[in-house]
């Protein structure tokens, strides 16, 4: 992500793909150093290989022990790297999970049943 942002150091960021966008407005927030970072459908409308990008960085932030709050409603990759998991439905937990434990089959699980 970071190689990605530098090419572009010189590009206004309304110019830049919506990907580009989303990884600048992470690497914004990292810059502060936040105890919690909180992120809402980071993944959203963006391509497969960005949505990686995204996720590969997610992952290096956790494992620099930044506490992260992700809102994601597509991606199991995301689910998986949590430490816990919380379904919501009509705005109400319906069941709390270890992330690595949770798969697809579980998710369809919670919400279908």
């Amino acid at each position: 992500m970071y190689q990605l942002l530098k090419e572009r150091r010189k590009q206004h960021a309304g110019t830049m793909s919506g990907g580009e966008q989303q990884m600048l407005s992470i690497a914004q927030a990292i810059m502060s150093r936040p105890d919690l970072l909180i992120l809402d459908e980071p993944t959203m409308g963006l391509s497969p290989k960005i949505t990686e990008i995204v996720l590969d960085t997610l992952r290096e932030i956790r494992s620099r022990k930044t506490p992260i709050l992700l809102v994601e409603q597509k991606t199991v990759e995301a689910i998986q790297m949590a430490t816990r998991v919380y379904a919501i439905r009509v705005g109400e937990i319906v069941s709390v999970l270890a992330g690595k434990s949770v798969t697809e089959e579980s998710l369809k699980d919670i919400y279908l049943s």
